[in-house]
C-alpha cells in the first residue's frame, strides 16, 4: 500500500572541479625558404631523418590533443545540469523529455495546469531560456490563484529600466561609487542604490530579498545584492541587460557594518549627528551613505526607519544598505507616504510576496532540473499532493535537536487527518490489514493515491508517517506514499549544496495542492509565498505536548514579520500595530508579529 521515499546513499555531496581547457598547443615552425634544398641534401645523406621529424611531430600532437578533447567532452557533460540530491537520481517511467532538452511550451507535467509562461505579466520575454530553464517552466508547475496588478506590472517595467540604466558597469553607476568613495554628499546622477547584505537561512534570505525590492521599488532606488553569499549559484539574474550582484569592487567594506557601527541609522540618531524628524531636533547634513540595521535584534532607534518623517530624511541619501533577516513588508504598510502606492501595486494585499517572489526567485538549472525531476518521478502522478514542512524547536541541553519528538509526529499526523488532508487508518495489522484491504478494495474500487513530500533535517518523522500508513490501512482504501528528497540532521546555512537542496526543497514543497507548515519558520513561509496557498500551521508545543488544536488555517499566504516594531509614530509612544488598519494583523504562530490579510474592516 506504501511506498517510502527512494534509497539515499550518502555521498560526499561536492562538485568536481572543472579543468582548464589548455590555451594552444607549441608545434615546431616550418624552416625558412633557403634552407630548404639544404636540408633536403641532408635528409638523404642522414637517412631520412627530416622524413621522420613531421611523423614525431605528428605523434605529439595528437598526444597533446587527445587530453584537450577529453578536457573538452568532459567540460561539455559537466554543462548539463547536475542533481542535487545524495541519492541517485531516478529514472522516469514516462516518455516526456528532461528539463535540459527543449520541451515545446504547450507540454505539462500537470494537464489541468493553464500554462502561462510570462505568469500574468511578470515577466517578459528576452532572457536566454537555456541558461536558466525556470524562469519560464516555472509556471508549468503552478497556477496562480491571483492575478498581478497592471500598474504592479508596470512599475517592474520601470524598475527594470533603471536598473539597466543604472546598474553594475553603466556611466551612472561608475559615477556614483565614485562619488561614494571621494565621500561627496552631492549626487550628480539620477541613481539612488539599495544594497542589501545577505546572511542567515535560506528562507530568511528569500523573505528578506523580497522585502529590500519592494522598498526599493517605492523608493525609485536600484537594487544590488551581496554577491559573496552565492547567491548566483541559487538564483538567475531577475533583470534583464543587468546584474544585481554588487561588484567585487565596491568602495566600501559593508561586510564589517554592526549595529554597533556609527554609519548605522540608529546610532546616527541616538548621536544626533544626522536626521530629519524635527521632533528630535535633527537637523544636521545628509550623509553619502546610511548603514540600515533592521536585524531581529535591533534597538528603538534603529526602528525609527518605520516612520514617514525619518523616510522622507532617508529619501535624499544616494546610497542606503541594509542588512535585515525579515520580512519587514508589513511595516511599510503602515508608513502614510507608502500606503496609496501599495494599494495600487497590490489590490489583493497578501499577494505581495507571491508575486515578487515569482518575479524575483528563479532557481538555476541545477536546482531546477532536480526539482522537476524528482516531482515528476515521484510526484506528479498522485490525485493529491500534501506537502509536510516540520521544523523542530524543542530544546535539549544548549543544543536543538530534532527528535524523534513522537509528540510531534502525533500532532503532525492529528492536523493531517483531523483536516481532511490525509485519510484516516484503521487498527488492524499485519495479515488483517491486508485482508482488510483486500475487501475494502473490492468494495470501493478506490485507486487514488496520495503523495506526500515530507521536508524536515531529521528523517524519522517521514519513517514513522510511512510505516503507520504501511501497517495500518486506510478506512477509504487510498494509497499514501510518502517521500522526503533529503535529511541533513542540522542546518548548514553557509553550506553552498545544502542550500540547493534545501531551495529545491522550497519549490518541491510549493507544488502541492495543499501545505501544513511548522509555525515560526521561514522555510515555510518561502513555499506557501510561492504556491500561493494558504497553509494549516501547526502550532509551536509547549513542555513537550502537543497543543490542542494541533494547527490551524493561516489568514493569508503572506509571511509574517517577526519581530515587528510597536512604537506608533504618529502617536509617539508604543501602542498595538495590529490593530491601525483592517489589512495588518497579529500573526497565528507569533502573536507579537504581524502579517499582511486581505481585510477591509478591522
Amino acid at each position: 500500500m506504501v511506498m517510502g521515499r527512494p534509497s539515499q546513499s550518502h555521498g560526499s555531496g561536492g562538485d568536481e572541479e572543472r579543468l582548464p581547457l589548455r590555451g594552444g598547443l607549441e608545434t615546431e615552425r616550418a624552416p625558412p625558404p633557403h634552407h630548404a634544398a639544404e636540408q633536403l641534401k641532408e635528409a638523404r645523406r642522414g637517412g631520412g631523418r627530416l622524413w621522420r621529424a613531421p611523423v614525431r611531430a605528428g605523434l605529439v600532437l595528437c598526444l597533446l590533443t587527445v587530453p584537450a578533447v577529453l578536457l573538452l567532452l568532459r567540460w561539455q557533460a559537466d554543462s548539463s545540469p547536475q542533481w542535487v540530491f545524495d541519492f541517485e537520481a531516478p529514472e522516469e517511467d514516462d516518455d516526456r523529455q528532461d528539463m535540459q532538452d527543449d520541451v515545446s511550451d504547450d507540454i505539462s507535467p500537470s494537464p489541468h495546469i493553464e500554462y502561462d509562461r510570462l505568469l500574468g505579466g511578470l515577466l517578459i520575454e528576452g532572457f536566454d531560456e537555456k541558461t536558466c530553464r525556470s524562469r519560464y517552466q516555472f509556471a508549468r508547475y503552478h497556477k496562480s490563484p491571483s492575478i498581478p496588478s497592471l500598474y504592479l506590472i508596470e512599475r517592474l517595467r520601470k524598475q527594470e529600466v533603471l536598473q539597466k540604466k543604472c546598474g553594475p558597469g553603466t556611466k551612472a553607476y561608475k559615477e556614483a561609487s565614485k562619488q561614494l568613495s571621494s565621500g561627496h554628499t552631492i549626487n550628480t546622477t539620477d541613481c539612488n542604490y539599495l544594497i542589501l547584505i545577505i546572511h542567515a537561512g535560506l528562507g530568511n534570505q528569500m523573505l528578506e530579498i523580497a522585502s529590500a525590492f519592494l522598498y526599493a521599488l517605492l523608493t525609485n532606488r536600484i537594487l544590488l545584492v551581496d554577491r559573496y553569499k552565492e547567491i548566483d549559484d541559487l538564483f538567475c539574474e531577475p533583470f534583464p541587460g543587468t546584474s544585481w550582484l554588487v561588484p567585487s569592487d565596491f568602495p566600501l567594506n559593508y561586510g564589517e557594518f554592526t549595529q554597533s557601527s556609527p554609519e548605522s541609522y540608529g546610532n546616527m540618531l541616538q548621536n544626533k549627528v544626522a536626521g530629519g524628524n524635527t521632533d528630535r531636533s535633527l537637523t544636521g547634513t545628509r550623509p553619502h551613505y546610511v548603514y540600515l540595521y533592521l536585524n531581529g535584534d535591533y534597538g528603538f532607534h534603529d526602528k525609527l526607519f518605520f516612520c514617514e518623517d525619518d523616510q522622507q530624511f532617508l529619501q535624499g541619501i544616494p546610497w542606503l544598505i541594509i542588512r535585515t533577516d525579515m520580512y519587514f513588508v508589513p511595516s511599510l504598510f503602515l508608513i502614510p507616504g507608502f500606503q496609496d502606492e501599495l494599494s495600487r501595486l497590490f489590490p489583493e494585499k497578501d499577494t505581495v510576496f507571491h508575486h515578487l517572489a515569482r518575479y524575483l526567485f528563479h532557481p538555476t538549472n541545477n536546482i531546477w532540473y532536480s526539482v522537476t525531476k524528482y516531482y515528476r518521478s515521484y510526484m506528479a502522478k498522485a490525485a493529491k499532493r500534501v506537502g509536510i514542512q516540520i521544523r523542530i524547536y524543542e530544546t535539549k541541553g544548549i543544543l536543538q535537536r530534532n527528535g524523534p519528538f513522537p509528540h510531534i509526529l502525533n500532532q503532525i499526523l492529528s492536523c493531517a487527518q483531523n483536516e481532511k488532508l490525509l485519510p484516516e487508518i484503521g487498527m488492524m495489522e499485519g495479515a488483517a490489514a491486508e485482508t482488510q484491504n483486500k475487501g475494502a478494495a473490492a468494495e470501493t474500487q478506490n485507486n487514488q493515491t496520495i503523495a506526500v513530500l515530507t521536508t524536515s533535517l531529521s528523517s524519522w518523522y517521514r519513517d514513522q508517517i510511512q510505516k503507520k500508513y504501511k501497517e495500518h490501512p486506510t478506512v477509504d482504501d487510498t494509497t499514501v506514499k510518502v517521500y522526503q528528497p533529503s535529511h541533513e540532521e542540522y542546518q548548514r546555512s553557509r553550506n553552498r549544496k545544502h542550500n540547493m537542496k534545501a531551495l529545491a526543497e522550497i519549490y518541491l514543497l510549493s507544488m502541492n495542492d495543499e501545505l501544513i507548515t511548522s509555525g515560526f519558520s521561514t522555510f515555510g513561509y518561502a513555499a506557501q509565498g510561492l504556491a500561493g496557498l494558504k497553509p494549516w500551521i501547526m502550532f509551536r508545543s509547549e513542555n513537550h505536548v502537543a497543543p490542542d488544536p494541533p494547527c490551524g488555517r493561516a489568514m493569508s499566504i503572506e509571511p509574517c514579520f517577526h519581530q515587528a516594531p510597536f512604537y506608533d509614530c504618529k502617536a509617539k509612544r508604543d501602542g498595538d500595530l495590529g490593530k491601525v488598519v483592517p489589512y495588518v494583523r497579529h500573526c497565528e504562530d507569533v502573536s507579537w508579529g504581524l502579517k499582511i490579510v486581505n481585510e477591509t474592516q478591522l
